[in-house]
């Protein structure tokens, strides 16, 4: 982890957070983290997925879990850098299905907590 000195466990907690809301397809988890405007965006199909919170948690509720089908956790915290006291970006890895995502998270301090304001990632199909 990198970055001028910020509020590393306060962000690694948001993202274990994240982390467990995905394994375990919990979208009460995923509310915890992601701010009510976030944004959620992709383009690795070389179009423009976007998605706001209310369209992408129904989508989450909607799939098995990767627990739930037996997937092993692979996720991992690859990065955390901070812009200042209430901006940080945090890049990590995680597999679900045959899926293998890298994400990019900027977060913002409101309110006294740490919130996902936006996802962007990418992804590759494993062989």
């Amino acid at each position: 982890m990198s970055g001028a000195a910020g509020d590393f466990a306060g962000v690694a907690a948001v993202v274990v957070t994240y982390f467990d809301g995905l394994h375990f397809s919990d979208t009460a988890r995923l509310r915890q983290v992601f701010h009510p405007k976030a944004q959620y965006v992709c383009a690795t199909d070389g179009t423009l997925l976007y998605r706001d919170m209310d369209t992408y948690f129904p989508v989450v509720d909607a799939r098995p879990s990767p627990a739930s089908r037996g997937e092993p956790r692979r996720d991992e915290i690859v990065s955390i850098d901070f812009a200042g006291p209430v901006t940080a970006r945090a890049v990590l890895r995680c597999s679900i299905g045959t899926r293998r995502f890298t994400d990019f998270l900027t977060l913002i301090r409101l309110e006294g907590r740490w919130q996902v304001i936006s996802k962007v990632f990418h992804y590759e199909e494993e062989a």
